[in-house]
């Protein structure tokens, strides 16, 4: 049985649910999905420029789990960039 997961600390709430090409219907376009916790993590080490322990501090969670996180998140975008898919931000 896994162990319960920890509550994650997370201060961002986007504007917009959806980003996807320009000028390409939402419906033709495959989709992938951006957790909460993700989008924290990308917002604190990418845009703030944090370290990731710093990152991890500020979530509350470890420096290995703020790595995989991260980690995650930017194999996700990339594929929406490169793919041409559309990156849905969950709540």
């Amino acid at each position: 049985m896994p162990r319960p997961r920890k509550h994650r600390f997370i201060r961002f709430s986007p504007q917009a649910k959806y980003f996807k090409p320009r000028g390409i219907p939402l419906q033709q376009l495959e989709t992938i999905e951006i957790n909460p916790d993700e989008m924290e993590a990308i917002r604190l080490c990418d845009l703030e420029e944090l370290n990731m322990e710093q990152a991890a501090r500020k979530m509350k969670i470890s420096k290995s789990t703020i790595h995989r996180v991260l980690s995650d998140a930017r194999q996700k975008i990339a594929e929406g960039l490169i793919k041409s898919k559309a990156l849905k931000i969950n709540d």
